[in-house]
């Protein structure tokens, strides 16, 4: 399983980056990058300190709630572009990616230690830490896409 997790956090990065390339996306109204780059350490830092000093993506989420409320993206799938709250986008992969692994546990590609005698859902919180791992991820490349923009790079 942890093989799993690494190449899902290294997806997650691959997928992000690919479909801002592929679908055009433009990012309407994002918040500072720093605020969100203090947003996205918090989620890094949760992800590892919570089993010593508690769980506190739920506080996070809040804060996320509040950073990205006015957020959309645009995307253009097919020949018109299409909006989207960014909060929907942010959802909608965590939940895919939760039921890629409830998919991959069904079909025992591996199994959590409750899952050794018979087969169960992945717990529901799951998909609230995915969700938070794709905030963190698309902080990294939003600020990567305008850290690009600002560079001159003779060709």
């Amino acid at each position: 399983m942890p093989l799993f997790s690494g190449f899902m956090y290294a997806a997650v990065g691959s997928y992000i980056i690919q479909a801002w390339r592929l679908l055009d996306l433009r990012i309407r109204h994002h918040p500072p990058y720093r605020l969100a780059v203090v947003v996205a350490v918090a989620i890094y830092a949760n992800f590892f300190l919570h089993h010593y000093l508690g769980d506190y993506r739920w506080y996070i989420a809040a804060a996320v709630l509040g950073l990205y409320a006015r957020t959309t993206v645009v995307f253009r799938p097919y020949d018109r572009d299409r909006r989207m709250p960014l909060l929907v986008g942010f959802l909608l992969v965590g939940f895919f990616i939760w039921l890629a692994e409830n998919l991959s546990t069904l079909f025992g590609i591996w199994r959590y230690p409750s899952q050794l005698h018979h087969w169960s859902l992945v717990h529901l919180g799951k998909w609230s830490s995915w969700s938070l791992l794709v905030i963190m991820s698309f902080t990294i490349v939003a600020n990567l896409k305008h850290l690009k923009e600002r560079i001159h790079i003779p060709e």
